[in-house]
């Protein structure tokens, strides 16, 4: 569990490198806004991750084992990239900034590819839901660290030092690479590259559940995500104060959603997987339906937090079961592959699905919205009862 945390925290830590704290890096250069939201582009790599996790389930570096030698060798590429990173001059060479950005963003989802590998293959079924949920936490510590810890030292000291002190923020979890022990693979590795790109979608697709499942995977935190992308523009419409929403939504609400992914992780090991994807389902979705609530309501800090409250800690466990179901269903000897194929589907519904918000929230009116985004929570949990009633058993559709 403590290997999970630390893994989390090293997979959580560059995310915001290359978003929050380069925006505000390429903001204080006077970089021209147009050329600061393309770089959102850097990010691809988080997207087509599972493009090239096929060679990381088939070749073996000869150090460390399969997962950990791949995991210590991005690792090591990562720390360069991100001091690299913090050599550039956003002033005067933009495009210098984005192509080491791109570095940044290639070998963190390098590194997400095995840490997703290695947990699932590291963690036997019933503890997937516990460790899932201290990757979590150790993730969302290290994008706090990030971010709110990388803008605060900003203003004490430059921006190329602060990429050197956190690129310093990644040594620990190169040591734990290095002790951490190698998992055990009973199913054995893919023979050749053919074996590696072609047989996990033969593997996966060869289950009658196969499609269900992904629409699933699309449907399920939806709503969730849906309400979420409008939530900050909520706030200060119904009167809110910037001070407000950031003690209240951004440092209270991390801490709920810590706790929720605890808790989350505790009860899966009690109830299994699939219960608890019916149980924080449906938390998810009476959560949403709050903002709904806090609309009618207007500006109240003791309703404001008791809905971040409720919804960081749903949502908190949601994440946690969505995250351990997704490790569950793959098979060990195409872990990375499955799962990095899985993953790059669960980002599908942060893109897509949150683009028309402010269309909707503008024509609907924000309790019409969020009232909306709750019911778009509903095909998600109906789905579960293709491949997971209530009654279900994890093993039904768990690999071995």
């Amino acid at each position: 569990m403590i290997v999970a945390l630390l893994m989390g925290f090293s997979c959580g830590l560059p995310l915001l490198l290359t978003i929050t704290v380069l925006q505000a890096w390429m903001k204080e250069k006077g970089v021209d806004l147009t050329v600061i939201g393309l770089m959102a582009l850097v990010g691809l790599p988080y997207t087509l991750k599972f493009l090239w996790a096929p060679f990381l389930d088939r070749y073996t570096l000869p150090f460390l084992g399969r997962r950990r030698g791949w995991l210590l060798t991005a690792q090591i590429l990562l720390i360069f990239s991100i001091a690299g990173l913090g050599l550039t001059d956003p002033g005067g060479h933009p495009w210098m900034v984005a192509f080491a950005a791109l570095l940044v963003t290639f070998f963190s989802a390098s590194q997400d590819i095995v840490v997703d590998a290695y947990r699932r293959e590291d963690l036997p079924d019933e503890e997937l839901g516990l460790g899932s949920s201290f990757y979590i936490n150790g993730y969302r510590v290290g994008m706090l660290l990030a971010s709110g810890g990388g803008l605060i030292l900003a203003d004490h000291v430059s921006f190329s030092t602060v990429y050197l002190i956190m690129a310093a923020c990644m040594l620990p979890s190169v040591l734990t690479t290095f002790f951490a022990s190698e998992p055990e693979i009973a199913a054995g590795t893919p023979e050749s590259l053919k074996e590696a790109v072609l047989y996990p979608l033969i593997d996966y697709f060869s289950r009658k559940e196969a499609l269900w499942i992904l629409a699933f995977i699309l449907f399920y935190k939806m709503g969730d995500t849906m309400a979420s992308a409008m939530t900050t523009p909520f706030y200060l419409d119904i009167g809110f104060s910037k001070t407000e929403i950031g003690a209240v939504v951004k440092l209270f609400g991390f801490w709920a959603t810590i706790i929720g992914s605890l808790i989350g992780g505790v009860l899966m090991l009690r109830q299994g997987i699939y219960r608890s994807l019916w149980i924080f389902g449906f938390l998810q979705a009476i959560s949403t339906a709050g903002f709904a609530i806090l609309a009618r309501i207007g500006h109240n800090i003791s309703a404001l937090s008791a809905v971040i409250a409720f919804e960081n800690l749903s949502s908190g466990m949601g994440t946690a079961a969505y995250v351990a179901f997704m490790a569950s269903i793959t098979n060990k000897k195409f872990t990375a592959t499955q799962y990095a194929l899985l993953s790059s589907l669960m980002g599908v519904p942060r893109v897509l699905a949150s683009a028309p918000t402010g269309f909707f929230a503008k024509s609907m009116g924000w309790e019409n919205f969020f009232i909306f985004c709750t019911l778009i929570a509903v095909p998600g949990m109906l789905l579960l009862l293709k491949f997971a009633s209530w009654h279900s058993n994890d093993a039904a559709i768990t690999y071995k």
